[in-house]
């Protein structure tokens, strides 16, 4: 089998585009997902209870 320079350039083309919604969902659902929730909120707050501070 002959493969030529179009037809390669049309499989990345389309495998790209499936592998990047495939991705995207992958990535939507981790966001998403109920049992993280809390993770994301102790990261999101954790922030702001830094004893630290800015130095002054």
């Amino acid at each position: 089998m002959d493969i030529s320079h179009e037809w390669l350039v049309g499989f990345a083309k389309a495998f790209g585009l499936f592998y990047l919604i495939a991705l995207s969902i992958g990535i939507t659902a981790y966001a998403f997902w109920p049992s993280l929730g809390k993770r994301f909120d102790r990261a999101a707050k954790s922030i702001l209870n830094d004893e630290d501070g800015p130095c002054r």
